[in-house]
């Protein structure tokens, strides 16, 4: 049978999310994971179903896509489909057909789990491979190191200081007390935590969302930061450290996250907290 393409109504991002956790595996390749899903809920549930496409044969579900802003593609793919051949055509000729309604005319990118056939079906259709991205990983069979500072996890009543760090942390965050209720109304934050980092003084100076895909899965960071008056002290590290342990508590196998090889500070930051360096991945973009 063929492959269909499909949007989502909201009713369905339940069974997606639940797909997208199956799909998570320490021996397998990096990609789409449900707390990717679970920030993006901070828009809404609608327009978290309307960012979503997936791809199914006969029923079964191989590929979940979130349009993570209108010119980027995320994809996750079924273990079972990486090297699917018919998948690959049908998801590069979708990304690469605007009339599609995936991806617009124009610049548009696309981030696909490494070795995954999709990669080598576009790259051969003119896609060219853009800036690199470093993942990090930290094995959470062990015992994590206390971080050394107080941490709390956030409810409703703490969600202004988390907010508050966020938007120093991060120049051009959108981030607001509605869409941070938003993101907790979401199935995905059942199984995360916001965590927030503070000093002597009681001050929150950093803070982390982490999210969880289930007992013995990976589990992810997203986001991650420190409010620009308390840089430089260790917080950095400390609210990763945090960040595995609750993981571990979680049943999380292990902690892991991806930033822009770029960002050397962040990488710095990350191996500081006992994350180990994976390949570089990098995205496919289309110029024109």
């Amino acid at each position: 049978m063929a492959i269909r393409t499909s949007t989502l109504a909201v009713d369905q991002l339940d069974n997606i999310f639940r797909a997208l956790s199956e799909w998570q595996s320490d021996d397998g390749p990096t990609q789409l994971h449900p707390g990717d899903i679970g920030w993006f809920w901070r828009f809404g549930a609608e327009r978290t179903a309307e960012a979503i496409r997936t791809w199914s044969r006969a029923g079964d579900l191989l590929a979940v896509g979130l349009l993570d802003g209108p010119e980027l593609l995320r994809l996750a793919i079924a273990p079972a489909a990486l090297q699917d051949d018919e998948l690959a055509q049908r998801v590069a000729e979708d990304a690469s057909t605007p009339r599609r309604g995936v991806l617009p005319e124009g610049k548009a990118y696309v981030e696909a789990p490494p070795g995954a056939l999709v990669q080598d079906v576009l790259m051969r259709g003119g896609w060219e491979s853009d800036e690199p991205w470093t993942p990090l990983r930290r094995d959470l069979g062990r015992p994590v190191p206390d971080p050394g500072v107080r941490i709390e996890v956030v409810g409703p009543e703490q969600a202004p200081e988390r907010i508050a760090v966020q938007q120093s942390a991060f120049d051009r965050s959108t981030f607001t007390d509605e869409r941070w209720h938003a993101m907790a109304a979401g199935t995905p934050y059942a199984d995360a935590r916001c965590l927030l980092a503070r000093n002597d003084q009681g001050d929150a100076v950093a803070a982390v969302t982490v999210w969880s895909a289930g007992e013995g899965r990976p589990g992810v960071i997203e986001p991650m930061g420190v409010h620009a008056d308390h840089r430089g002290h260790g917080y950095g590290r400390a609210i990763n450290l945090a960040a595995a342990r609750t993981l571990q508590g979680l049943g999380s196998s292990s902690v892991l996250v991806i930033t822009p090889s770029s960002n050397t500070a962040a990488v710095a930051t990350y191996q500081s907290a006992g994350l180990q360096r994976l390949p570089e991945t990098r995205d496919l973009r289309r110029s024109v």
